[in-house]
């Protein structure tokens, strides 16, 4: 069964940090890009950030402030987020696709094709 188990999410005051995590199981987890996905309330998801091998990438709204990183070891996926606005605020979704190359294509856009997607951990930045 695959799964995308995200955590870490919770309140924080803006200029705070946190650090998210997605846990992965069921799939070939190396062989996959991984996306970060954020989904406010009246809102479509929107790329944040994604990770394909060690290529990096960002929308320009997060850019130089959160930073995706992948451990394959243990099937794990981080997003730090420093210097968080009011605007960070929403649900952040982890999402997995076999096609490294759709990182390019999701960050910093509405995206809901990804193959496998986490149920999901709250973000809220209070200003």
């Amino acid at each position: 069964e695959v799964q995308l188990v995200e955590s870490g999410g919770g309140l924080v005051q803006a200029g705070g940090s946190l650090r998210l995590s997605c846990a992965a199981s069921g799939f070939t987890f190396e062989h996959h890009a991984i996306g970060w996905f954020r989904q406010d309330t009246g809102k479509e998801r929107e790329g944040v950030s994604c990770i394909s091998d060690n290529t990096t990438y960002y929308a320009d709204s997060v850019k130089g402030r959160f930073t995706i990183s992948r451990d394959d070891a243990k099937k794990m996926v981080y997003l730090q987020m420093n210097s968080l606005k009011s605007e960070d605020t929403g649900i952040y979704f982890c999402g997995a696709d076999p096609v490294g190359q759709l990182c390019k294509v999701v960050v910093g856009r509405v995206y809901y094709g990804m193959d496998y997607w986490g149920r999901g951990t709250v973000v809220t930045v209070s200003s």
